[in-house]
């Protein structure tokens, strides 16, 4: 812990000698811990070592074939050229149809709007959406830029502790009792990050009615919508006026491609155009080309195997940590992590991921990095990684596990 330490001094010195006055909410905006853990994994590969990184939710397949040769097409004719702000309509068509064939939902393309990235998705409707001063509900432990983009506009975010009962996930019991006078919203991402569990589909229609009653907005983060286990559920099926955000990051493993979307009520588009062209213009113009051909039936059957294989490596992954020692409260039903309590140990979560990264060359995310709500006795894993890397990670730790 000493390098973080050392790295967030580093920080502050570089603040005072500034002579320009940063924002508050530069402040307030604490470290990636997970990119943080990356940086110093590097520095051991630097020095020869093979670090086996699970920190990072990051898919080890990339984009589909046929994705891939969409995207040389669009380079070598030239469709490099700015596209409309929302997005080109072959894509947002494409979307809607996908939600049509997986969920049975007739979606007007109109209400499709693509963005660079997901984080692109949350920031126009953060924008549309947040006054200063508004308190926004966001259950503890969850992914850390979700509640740093909602801060960055002025919301008051209140964490809700959440625990194993309500398998980490808010649920209506719990906005009965955190829904207050100044409340405006909750964000809920089911899948979720970093426990990779779901909100089943009657509690997410009841949280969404329960918003709707009190004139609230919810966000729903589906990002990992395609790698939940059985038949997933959108929040678009039970709330029509639902903001969901959604990405080609994960199931189609384009992380590096920053091209996600968000489905939202018609009256908001136009609004939310505005913001687009002047935030960022629009979306890359070839990804957008190329990500059409994710929607093909080649293309899905790709990723139907790869959510299997991930289901897999899950199974791989909590046998190893239950071998050697390591309490998974709540089974996970998507994503690709598993949310691991580590007090066993006797060491806080982020003495104990130094521990394995120094030790074991094995890099792991500290709870600190997703809220308050016993951030200190939990580590995230992604098991995003190859099947054989899996293995000797779980052997790795196995070894620190028994000096211990």
């Amino acid at each position: 812990m000493a390098w973080l330490v050392a790295d967030l001094r580093d920080v502050a010195q570089d603040h005072g000698l500034l002579r320009i006055r940063l924002a508050d909410r530069t402040h307030s905006v604490t470290p990636f811990l997970a990119m943080e853990f990356s940086k110093h994994a590097a520095v051991l590969e630097a020095a020869g070592h093979r670090v086996i990184k699970l920190n990072v939710g990051q898919p080890d397949f990339g984009a589909p074939p046929a994705v891939v040769r969409g995207m040389r097409a669009a380079l070598d004719e030239q469709r490099t050229s700015y596209t409309p702000a929302l997005g080109i309509w072959e894509l947002r068509r494409a979307i809607a149809r996908h939600y049509a064939t997986t969920h049975g939902i007739e979606l007007d393309p109109e209400r499709v709007l693509v963005t660079a990235g997901a984080s692109a998705a949350l920031l126009l409707l953060t924008a549309a959406l947040v006054n200063p001063g508004d308190e926004v509900l966001v259950a503890d432990p969850s992914y850390p830029c979700n509640r740093h983009f909602l801060s960055s506009f002025g919301a008051e975010v209140k964490l809700v502790p959440t625990t194993p009962a309500t398998r980490y996930q808010l649920d209506t019991a719990l906005l009965e009792q955190h829904w207050g006078p100044r409340t405006r919203g909750l964000m809920v991402a089911t899948p979720s990050n970093p426990t990779g569990t779901s909100v089943p589909a009657a509690e997410l229609a009841a949280m969404c009615r329960y918003a709707d009653e009190r004139d609230g907005w919810r966000i729903v983060d589906e990002i990992y919508l395609g790698l939940q286990d059985g038949t997933p559920h959108t929040a678009i099926a039970s709330d029509a006026d639902a903001l969901v955000i959604s990405s080609f990051s994960k199931y189609f493993g384009m992380t590096g491609w920053r091209l996600g979307w968000c489905v939202v009520p018609r009256a908001m588009v136009p609004v939310l155009e505005r913001l687009a062209q002047n935030y960022y213009i629009c979306p890359s113009a070839p990804a957008q080309y190329a990500a059409v051909a994710c929607f093909d039936d080649e293309s899905i059957a790709i990723c139907e195997e790869r959510r299997a294989q991930l289901a897999l490596r899950r199974g791989l992954v909590l046998r190893g940590l239950k071998a050697i020692g390591l309490d998974v409260p709540v089974v996970p039903d998507g994503a690709f992590y598993v949310y691991i309590n580590i007090s066993s140990t006797g060491l806080d979560a982020m003495a104990f991921c130094e521990r394995v990264l120094q030790e074991a060359h094995v890099a792991l995310t500290p709870g600190h990095d997703f809220g308050r709500a016993g951030a200190g006795q939990h580590v995230r894993l992604s098991y995003a990684a190859a099947e054989a890397d899996l293995v000797e990670a779980l052997q790795r730790l196995g070894a620190v596990m028994a000096r211990l």
